[in-house]
């Protein structure tokens, strides 16, 4: 076997450790702070430094598994290493539905700050050309998402770096006419005018605005060097969340008065106003109109990512693994941005009620997913030990225990909380279907019976076609074979289907060189299985066959014109030829007798 190619370097050192940066720099940090400070009070910024604790946790915990364990499934593979299939599949379809509803979300709430400067601008139709802008730049190839992921984070990390500088001048005396002063923290109500209860219940409000850290995992799969962008993102997201989120809060209820109704409304445009820099306002909508640009971006190519894995795990259409020739998952990109297009139009013509369903039931999934990778880390950390861990979760198994704790605290919190209660009913009964519907299509495959071969002649044939992929090499179908040419007459034609599902390929190789490997893999196999056939005296030849296996056996079936088709699948609960009829569609669309083999997988199998 021939070792791994070398993945292709997709996105830059610069642009992910840019992305890494940006990525918890949203929308939510410029407009939802206010709403945390109108809740919480002078310190807010408590609040935010307990969400953001709680954020660097559970990427301390996705560091030690992504660093001992690169995958392209990130987070969903280490819950189905975890706990089984039902957690990677419920992890995957449940992230990759937040983010197909945060792009629909960010849509529209970018075409309401470009009403700000268009006021005649009808909100439905700028949120469908910003939303299909951006899915052109995913489309267009890995490279230019990364470069326009650079660019926006590039301007919201500068963006809160000048407001930083220019606040703390203010605050602590450095600016014209100004001496230092933070009489505002105190002054209406003193320093917890709510309670200090009011703090911790914050933390519900304040962790949606943190999202994003984990998106640097996902990305660092079509960078150079996985591993270590991996690390440097786990690393750096302490002190991202501590400058950008709790300093500039600080910062905020500092400059202003925390119960003030300009503060609530726009934070940021308040301070800067108050701090007597011109035209405040079209600044910071600039500003925020690039942070939702950048979600609306990076939303994009996270769902589409998922998609493409969850294809790859066999749990979603195999068609959603294509990818074109610049390396991008195209049909996955599509499929998404479909329901980015279904929010926009449910905004405009149904807002109070699918438009407000789908905002709710995705309100509380990320916390779901937080919570299983918590799970996720614990679990693999007590099974496999830490003696080869090169990245470790502090104080194990204290903090990550205390994380799973908190975490469903949050939750219960939300319950309690009238205002956000039916977000995580909502949430629940997503979580609820997506796993009803993991075990109703486990138990359809596993119920369904092995179709006989009703047709089998008596006569030896002379040439068969024999279709395989993972179990082309296995003992089950060598030996069936054998038989079936015991008297060496036989001719065998086999046909190894080029699918990135069937070969793994798709497990650990990212869009941009998943053909590339699953090319390879596949002529692999094939030669071993025909260089085993030839040794044992038999007549054989071979070819690599479309991705999807009817259409492979179609072409070999005119082309040979066979006496009898073999085709060898894994057993029917791991089997998606199974799952999807090939063998009695053989049987109807060919009229010849098919033999099933059922194998498991095969030595050669392995993916390299």
């Amino acid at each position: 076997m021939s070792g791994t190619p070398e993945l292709k370097k997709a996105l830059s050192e610069r642009q992910l450790r840019m992305i890494a940066i940006g990525g918890v720099i949203g929308a939510g940090l410029f407009v939802g702070s206010g709403v945390v400070i109108k809740a919480t009070g002078p310190a807010s910024f408590i609040t935010y430094a307990l969400a953001g604790v709680l954020v660097i946790m559970v990427m301390r915990m996705l560091a030690e598994m992504a660093v001992a364990n690169p995958s392209t499934g990130s987070f969903s593979d280490y819950a189905r290493n975890a706990m089984g299939n039902w957690a990677g599949f419920s992890v995957g379809w449940l992230y990759w539905y937040f983010w197909v509803v945060v792009v629909g979300f960010e849509a529209i709430a970018g075409a309401k700050i470009i009403q700000f400067w268009m006021p005649s601008a009808p909100i439905w139709l700028t949120s469908m050309l910003l939303l299909a802008a951006m899915t052109a730049t995913n489309l267009f190839s890995v490279a230019s998402f990364g470069e326009f992921e650079f660019w926006f984070a590039g301007i919201k990390v500068a963006a809160i770096t000048l407001f930083i500088v220019l606040g703390s001048c203010y605050v602590f005396g450095l600016w014209p006419d100004r001496s230092m002063d933070f009489s505002n923290l105190t002054a209406y109500g003193g320093f917890f005018p709510l309670g200090v209860g009011a703090v911790t219940v914050g933390v519900v409000l304040t962790i949606f605005s943190m999202v994003g850290a984990e998106i640097a995992t996902i990305a660092a799969a079509e960078s150079e060097n996985p591993e270590r962008a991996v690390a440097k993102a786990a690393n750096s997201v302490i002190m991202r969340i501590a400058i950008f989120f709790v300093g500039s809060v600080f910062l905020l209820t500092a400059i202003l008065p925390w119960n003030s109704d300009d503060l609530a409304a726009s934070p940021f445009v308040s301070a800067i106003e108050q701090m007597g820099i011109p035209a405040a306002q079209h600044i910071m909508n600039a500003v925020v109109l690039t942070a939702v640009l950048s979600c609306l971006n990076s939303g994009m190519y996270t769902a589409s990512r998922m998609l493409f894995v969850l294809a790859a795990r066999r749990e979603a259409p195999a068609q959603l693994v294509q990818v074109t020739k610049r390396g991008v998952p195209m049909y996955a990109i599509v499929g998404s941005s479909v329901i980015g297009f279904v929010c926009v139009i449910a905004a405009a013509f149904w807002e109070d009620t699918i438009f407000a369903f789908l905002l709710n039931s995705s309100g509380a999934i990320i916390l779901f997913v937080y919570l299983l990778i918590a799970i996720s880390q614990t679990v693999l950390r007590f099974r496999n030990g830490s003696e080869s861990l090169k990245v470790k979760m502090w104080f194990f198994p204290v903090l990550s225990i205390l994380t799973i704790v908190a975490i469903v605290a949050i939750l219960v919190q939300m319950y309690i909380d009238e205002a956000v209660r039916s977000q995580l009913i909502l949430s629940l009964l997503a979580f609820a279907v997506v796993i009803v519907l993991f075990f109703a299509n486990r138990q359809f495959v596993q119920s369904r019976p092995i179709t006989p071969d009703v047709s089998a002649q008596t006569a030896r044939p002379t040439s068969i076609v024999v279709l395989a992929n993972q179990t082309v090499g296995s003992e089950e179908l060598m030996s069936e074979l054998r038989s079936i040419g015991a008297d060496q007459g036989t001719v065998f034609h086999v046909v190894v289907p080029a699918s990135p599902i069937e070969t793994g390929a798709a497990d650990v190789h990212g869009p941009l060189d998943v053909w590339e490997a699953t090319t390879r893999i596949a002529n692999e196999r094939l030669e071993d299985t025909l260089s085993t056939l030839r040794t044992e005296g038999f007549t054989a030849d071979g070819r690599l066959g479309d991705y999807r296996p009817l259409r492979a056996l179609a072409a070999a079936v005119d082309e040979h014109r066979p006496d009898r088709i073999v085709i060898s699948t894994l057993p029917p609960e791991e089997s998606v030829w199974e799952r999807f009829d090939v063998i009695d569609r053989a049987r109807a669309e060919h009229h010849l007798p098919v033999t099933h083999v059922v194998a498991r997988m095969s030595a050669s199998g392995s993916v390299q």
